[in-house]
């Protein structure tokens, strides 16, 4: 069985990757609202922004227990 540490080491790498997916996400999805509101279906857009609203407050507690399982 792995150790608390490595097992720690792991599920904080894990996270990590899971955090860039959300910024990537966050992009793709950003640079769709602008083209929405560019393209006058602002109801949609303002969707995609709410969207983004959920992804950042998600990515904060990301990061926090990424740093909380990394400190040793």
């Amino acid at each position: 069985m792995p150790s608390s540490s490595a097992s720690n080491i792991a599920t904080a790498d894990a996270l990590t990757l899971l955090l860039h997916n959300q910024h990537a996400l966050a992009a793709a999805i950003e640079e769709v609202a602008i083209w929405l509101s560019a393209n006058g279906v602002e109801v949609v857009a303002d969707n995609a922004v709410m969207a983004m609203k959920t992804l950042d407050t998600n990515a904060k507690a990301i990061t926090d227990a990424i740093m909380r399982i990394r400190q040793p």
